[in-house]
């Protein structure tokens, strides 16, 4: 039986990941080769690309060979772009407005005297960011009980999320916040920095996994945004996760004839393209 493909409304690269990859592709073209410190996006696929154009990523600024380093879409912390300044090297900022957003947020926070609080990802290149541009004044937790656990509390909490985070979740966890750690005189203050771009890709991704027997997530297993569509799917669907359509197995098709494809906010059009082709090949 002939299936039915249906794609989910806003796919492709978002505003910020378009942005930085244009960026990038200027600077190799007018300064030749240009590394990158730490991938410009999570999606192999557009490294390669980059890579041919003479875009290289390295794990830190003591592996430079030239003198063109680039911030990634996912941004830094002050204290790393003052160590390139000092370097004297060219840099090429290809951080999202909405994570420089954050960043900005994260440090008003702090000078305001508010212990930040990130709901997202410690382990994150964005989330790390973030953080220094609080100033070594908050952490970074996806559990409530660890703000709790600070002691002393500090009596004025400020709460951001990572830009890729659920808005769902990130309200879940600020009510969660507050019956735990809101004592007398205290004083909470919540930014939505939550992408908007991500906020509609979610959605979008949901109402089409309410409707179709099984889904497809495009996008690499490294993505974080592309994780969290993944994780929001399978709570509705049955639901893969896969960054080539090489990986699509007919075995997961049998009995399911309406499918749905959503993507990462950093996967390209042609890898979704390709899903596509491959699907309509098969039968369910």
């Amino acid at each position: 039986m002939k299936l039915k493909i249906e794609k989910a409304k806003g796919i492709g690269f978002c505003y910020g990941v378009k942005r930085a990859i244009d960026i990038l592709e200027k600077a190799a073209q007018e300064r030749g080769m240009v590394e990158t410190l730490g991938p410009v996006v999570h999606n192999e696929r557009v490294l390669c690309r980059l890579g041919q154009l003479g875009v290289k990523v390295v794990g830190g600024l003591d592996e430079l060979q030239g003198d063109t380093v680039t911030i990634s879409s996912h941004g830094a912390t002050p204290q790393m772009e003052k160590e390139m300044r000092a370097r004297q090297l060219h840099i090429v900022n290809t951080t999202c407005p909405f994570v420089h957003r954050a960043q900005v947020a994260a440090r008003r926070l702090a000078e305001a005297g508010f212990f930040v609080i990130i709901y997202g990802d410690a382990n994150h290149t964005e989330v790390k960011g973030i953080l220094g541009w609080a100033g070594g004044k908050g952490l970074a937790t996806l559990d409530e009980k660890a703000v709790a656990a600070l002691e002393p509390l500090p009596r004025r909490l400020g709460l951001l999320a990572q830009t890729t985070q659920v808005p769902a979740q990130f309200a879940e966890f600020a009510k969660k916040l507050i019956d735990h750690a809101f004592k007398r005189n205290s004083e909470l203050r919540i930014i939505d920095t939550i992408c908007h771009d991500i906020r509609l890709r979610q959605e979008a991704a949901l109402e089409l996994a309410g409707r179709v027997g099984l889904m497809f997530v495009v996008g690499s297993h490294t993505s974080a945004n592309t994780n969290r569509l993944a994780e929001l799917c399978s709570a509705l669907t049955q639901t893969y996760l896969i960054e080539t359509a090489a990986e699509i197995q007919p075995s997961w098709l049998q009995g399911k004839c309406h499918i749905g494809v959503a993507a990462g906010a950093s996967t390209p059009e042609e890898a979704i393209d390709e899903v596509v082709a491959k699907l309509e090949t098969l039968e369910c």
